[in-house]
Formats: C-alpha cells, sequence, structure tokens
C-alpha cells in the first residue's frame, strides 16, 4: 500500500486555501488543490498497517489503501475507478465530508493520518478535467418503474445505481433545482454547484428522469406514485428543525438557519428571491445558536455579508483541543473543530443557555439575555446541567439564527397520508421506520415503499446518506428481480 517508507520520508500534506481576507469578498470555492506530483507523496504515505481501519471508519467502504497507491504509482484512470466502486459522488464527499476514515488512520496515532480526503477530491477532479468519467447507459431495460422522492445524495445514489441495472427511474424534487440540502443548505464556498449539474447531466444520459417543483403529499398524492411505479424510495431528508422556545423567539430577526442558507444560495445562484425573503446580516450583531456544520455556515455566511460581529454559542463544554488517543482511537473523536468559516472572523462560546431574546420595543431582536451553566453526572452516570448562579448577562444580536439541528422527516404531506392510507410506522424518534439489514432491508412497512438517507437514520452525514442510497437500491432491486448485480 503505498510506499513502504512514504509515512516517513514525506510530511502530511493536504490541499491549501485561499487566504480568508480574500475569501469572504465572494462565494466561490476557495481550495488550492495540490500537484500530482504532491498528491502522490501523499498517497505514497499510506502505511502497510495489515489492518486498514480507514475502512471501518469509512460509512462507504471506500477503498482507500487501494487507490492511495494507485494514485503513487501515476495509475490515475484506474484510481477514480476504484473510487466509484463505493462512491458515486466523491466530489461531494471530498469536498463536506469530515473524513472520519482519516480519524481512524493508523498514522493519526501520531496526529498525522494520510490526506485521505485530499487524494479522493484530487482523483475526482482530475478525471473529470481528463474526461475520464462517463455516463454508464444499461445494456437492457427492465421495464420496471421506480420513483425516488427526494434528490439530496441518498436519492440521488440510490437513483443512479438503479438506472445503471436498467430500471426506469424518476426523482420528484418539491425544490425548483435538483440537489436537496446540496443544492440549497450547503453554501456556494463549500460546494460550487457545478459539481451537482455534471453529475445531473450524467444522470440524465444513464436515463434518470427529474421533476422539479413537484412536492409528493402536496402537488401530488404519494399514492398516485404507488399506482404508478413498481416502487417507491423515499428519500426526502430530516427537514423538521430543533427550535428554541424561549421568550421572544417570535421577534423579527430570529431565524432558522436553513432560511438565511437557502435564500442567501438562491441569490448567489442568480435566483429571484424577494427582498422580504433575504436575510441580510450586513452591518449586523449575528447569533449562531449551535456549534455544528450547519451553524458554522451560518458563520462563514455572516461574514461574506459583511456582519459587525458573529458569534457562535453552544450549550455544551467546549471539547477538548486533542483527543485521548487511548480512549478514542479509531473511532470518531470528541474535540474541538475549527472550520475555514471560523478561522475568518468568530467569536465561540460554549456553557451558554439562551434565557430570552430581548427587543427593541419596534418588535425586533436586539439581545439575547443569557446565563452559564456547567455540567455534572449524577449518580447514573447522566450528564445533567445545572445553572451558574449570578452569571446572567445580555449580548447584542440584531440577528438571531437557529442551527441546533434537525428532529425528524416533516410529517405534513407525504408521510402524513402513508401514515392515514398506508399503515407506515416512524420510530421513536420520529423517522420512517426501516432496518438495513436482512430480507426486509430498506423497507418501510409499506409494501413496495423502501426508505433511506436522513428520512430512515435521521440527520446525518452526506457520506452517510449516500452509502444508503446505494444499499437501497440493492435492496430495491433485489425485490424486484429476485436478485441483484448490485453492490451492497
Amino acid at each position: 500500500m503505498g510506499k513502504q517508507t512514504g509515512f516517513l520520508e514525506h510530511e502530511r500534506q493536504e490541499y491549501g486555501y485561499q487566504p480568508a481576507c480574500k475569501r469572504v469578498f465572494h462565494y466561490g470555492e476557495f481550495l488550492i488543490p495540490l500537484s500530482r506530483e504532491q498528491v502522490g507523496q501523499q498517497g505514497a504515505r499510506c502505511m502497510d498497517c495489515g489492518i486498514p481501519f480507514c475502512h471501518s471508519g469509512c460509512p462507504v467502504d471506500n477503498l482507500i489503501p487501494n487507490w492511495n497507491d494507485m494514485v503513487y504509482r501515476g495509475e490515475w484512470e484506474r484510481a477514480v475507478e476504484e473510487l466509484h466502486a463505493t462512491n458515486n459522488f466523491p466530489e461531494f464527499t471530498g469536498r463536506v465530508c469530515p473524513a472520519p476514515c482519516e480519524a481512524s488512520c493508523t498514522l493519526n496515532l501520531d496526529d498525522s493520518p494520510v490526506s485521505i480526503k485530499t487524494i479522493e477530491c484530487s482523483i475526482v477532479d482530475r478525471a473529470w478535467e481528463a474526461g475520464l468519467i462517463r455516463p454508464r447507459v444499461a445494456r437492457r431495460r427492465t421495464g420496471k418503474r421506480i420513483a425516488v422522492v427526494g434528490s439530496g445524495p441518498a436519492g440521488l445514489a440510490c437513483a443512479q445505481q438503479l438506472a445503471r441495472v436498467g430500471h426506469n427511474v424518476d426523482v420528484y424534487e418539491k425544490a425548483d433545482a435538483i440537489g436537496g440540502l446540496l443544492r440549497y443548505g450547503i453554501p456556494d464556498f463549500k460546494l460550487e454547484k457545478r459539481h451537482i449539474d455534471r453529475r445531473i447531466a450524467q444522470m440524465r444520459t444513464e436515463g434518470v428522469q427529474f421533476h422539479t417543483l413537484t412536492h409528493v403529499g402536496v402537488d401530488i398524492p404519494i399514492a398516485q406514485l404507488r399506482d404508478e411505479f413498481d416502487s417507491v424510495v423515499l428519500a426526502g431528508g430530516s427537514e423538521q428543525p430543533r427550535d428554541l422556545p424561549v421568550p421572544g423567539r417570535e421577534l423579527n430577526g430570529v431565524h432558522f438557519a436553513m432560511e438565511f442558507l437557502t435564500a442567501n444560495s438562491k441569490r448567489v445562484q442568480g435566483v429571484y428571491v424577494p427582498d422580504d425573503a433575504f436575510i441580510d446580516a450586513q452591518g449586523k450583531h449575528v447569533v449562531v445558536i449551535g456549534g455544528g456544520d450547519t451553524g458554522s455556515d451560518c458563520v462563514g455566511t455572516s461574514c461574506r455579508h459583511g456582519a459587525r460581529s458573529v458569534t457562535q454559542v453552544e450549550i455544551l463544554n467546549k471539547p477538548p483541543e486533542k483527543e485521548d488517543k487511548e480512549l478514542t482511537w479509531p473511532y470518531w473523536p470528541e474535540k474541538l473543530n475549527t472550520s475555514t468559516s471560523h478561522q475568518e472572523g468568530c467569536e465561540r462560546m460554549w456553557n451558554f443557555l439562551t434565557k430570552e431574546f430581548v427587543g427593541d420595543g419596534s418588535g425586533h431582536v436586539r439581545a439575547i439575555r443569557y446565563a452559564k451553566v456547567e455540567w455534572h453526572k449524577d449518580q447514573q452516570g447522566r450528564w445533567q446541567m445545572s445553572e451558574i448562579p449570578g452569571s446572567e448577562a445580555e449580548m447584542p444580536a440584531d440577528r438571531v439564527f437557529l442551527a441546533m439541528g434537525f428532529l425528524h422527516p416533516v410529517r405534513a404531506g407525504m408521510i402524513a397520508e402513508l401514515e392515514e392510507k398506508g399503515g407506515l410506522e416512524l420510530d421513536d424518534r420520529g423517522n420512517v421506520r426501516g432496518d438495513t439489514e436482512g430480507a426486509d432491508a430498506y423497507k418501510t412497512s409499506t409494501d413496495g415503499v423502501f426508505v433511506a438517507g436522513d428520512m430512515r437514520r435521521g440527520q446525518s452525514l452526506v457520506v452517510w446518506a449516500i452509502r444508503e442510497g446505494r444499499q437501497c437500491a440493492h435492496a430495491v432491486d433485489k425485490w424486484l428481480q429476485g436478485t441483484s448485480d448490485l453492490p451492497r
């Protein structure tokens, strides 16, 4: 795997970034790619570790040591074939995945894992440039029709796999463009939409039909799809945001994060957004509540608006700067994550409990009243929160973005209809119930209806969505045909 002494000869190197002082003035990607020679050196660092723990860290089971070795040897065409063997959209994951594979890398024991994410992104980008990525049109058609509801990474991966084995696949999307949260939820500076568009073009050639501005359960009943298609796949994501019901929540200026990100992304991409639907952070004191990736995206977008100040707050303790390898490796560590958006200008606060949104007298938020908290374990080992006496204070806030995650799929419309007429079952968290193993893998309790991605597992990563979409495609194909050649 790679060069046996490569990890001793070459230092870890990732792709670089345009300086923050320049990139905050535009919405384009700011990655600075490595040269072909540099990527080969990073591939050479993949050591012959015996047990490739990176496999267990990667949800799509990427054949990481294989394509690391191939780029080291200059076999780029073989590398992209190996990459696509497990991942339909490596240009997505190579940009927005947090890279749990790198956390699992044996070299991470010394804080210098192989630059797997950088290598992955380099392989697929060079493959597109060289014309190595082409449509894979099925040689025969099965005559079976499948409807996929939702065009995020789970829906797209499922649709592409099914089309490649000859099924007729129609994808339904309620928005005006294909991509789900990849399109409008993830800012363009993290993922330019040309990456989605060329995959859509590839899939159209492979036979996938796309229907935008079609909200299943609202514009057309799900019963119609069940009548017209041999199978239906639910891949609509988990879009019900977690709210913060404190006094003042109704004030103008307090928004869910996706309201802010979606409107901004539409304008960046040239889609008309009326002024009363656009949320401007220019010259404002911005507070982002929630410490995850969505919150980070709000930080980066606010910086590009020219916010007066940006503060991201989190109710939990501040994670450690460095994990204890003996306790965490090869699993994903709980440690402080500093994103490129944080580096662009952001204050971060932990142990922050929002008590009230304070208005300015005209119905608009002007401040947050908060208190500091501390965490301790009770006798049963469960974490308990207590407010620190005398810690209450106010901070200015003209714009507040709630980025505390998502609870479950939106139930109104399609899910409610299936519950009422098709006996659809939900799990305890409100997600659509469906197992991932056995004869009933990815099946719902409604005959002929399958589920994949965040709609089944809850809010998760793009890489998990791709995995579930691929595995669901295998399950659907097997259910329709009795057997399946699709990888699982």
